[in-house]
Parts: C-alpha cells; structure tokens; sequence
C-alpha cells in the first residue's frame, strides 16, 4: 500500500538549503511552484508517481532552467 502524503527533504536548487515537502502522490503526476522556506525563491517542483500512487520520482529545479 503506498502513502497518501510523503514527507521528503531534499535541497533548494538555488542556495543549497534544506527543503521539507508534504507530497500528496493521490493527485497524480504533478508540476507545481513553491517558495524556498531558506531562502523564498520559487523552485518548481516535478512529481512523478505511478498507477498505484507511489513517488517514483521528485525534482527540484531552477525556476530558469
């Protein structure tokens, strides 16, 4: 059975800071802007999940890039 939500940590794209997430992996593949909670730039988020609702994958970019 997969997580609802998946709590993750990973590092701003932008100043290298520690980021928490609240991933909610029920709404499908996503693509969504949030704020650096370090640093308030906006790092786009990818999210990537399968049929059965399990994070295969989540990035971090740049908003230029």
């Amino acid at each position: 059975m997969s997580a609802l939500i998946e709590d993750i940590e990973l590092c701003c794209p932008y100043c290298g800071g520690t980021m928490e997430l609240d991933v909610d992996c029920t709404a499908g593949n996503q693509v969504y802007y949030e704020d650096c909670q370090v640093c308030c730039a906006p790092v786009k988020f990818i999210v990537t999940v399968d049929d059965s609702g399990n994070l295969i994958d989540l990035a971090a970019r740049r908003d230029d890039e």
